[in-house]
């Protein structure tokens, strides 16, 4: 039997420019361990770390993140 496809979407967020850079540090981390790793496949593995935390672990960490405004950034 035919393993059945996982359906992908697209989708675009708002981030601190500080966060995104934490995603390029983590990529290069992910390098010198000789794993090639993708922004998306850093997210997902991110929620699975979120999603096996105690409730108080992940409220913590949810504590953790500073709300921003949401939408397109101004135009400098």
């Amino acid at each position: 039997m035919k393993d059945k496809k996982v359906k992908v979407v697209r989708d675009s967020f708002t981030i601190p420019k500080t966060e995104l850079l934490q995603i390029g540090e983590m990529k290069k981390r992910a390098l010198t361990l000789g794993v090639g790793v993708k922004k998306s496949e850093l997210i997902r593995a991110g929620l699975s770390a979120l999603s096996g935390m105690t409730d108080a672990a992940f409220k913590k960490a949810l504590a953790s993140v500073p709300t921003i405004k949401t939408g397109r950034p101004a135009k400098d």
